[in-house]
């Protein structure tokens, strides 16, 4: 008998491992950093850069 790897898929979706990433706050406090923050970042600059020109264009 030969043993078959273990699939280590399941029906749920881990959530990302930012491997204890965090910000500091003006108190010292320390934050994780989380999926919602990260894409929150990011819708926030696609919002302050959709009006503006691509420099990289020519």
């Amino acid at each position: 008998m030969s043993q078959q790897p273990k699939d280590n898929t399941s029906d749920t979706t881990q959530p990302p491992d930012f491997h204890g990433a965090a910000v500091i706050d003006e108190n010292g406090n320390e934050i994780p950093i989380t999926e919602d923050m990260v894409q929150e970042a990011f819708e926030e600059l696609e919002e302050e850069t959709a009006d503006k020109p691509n420099d990289l264009k020519q």
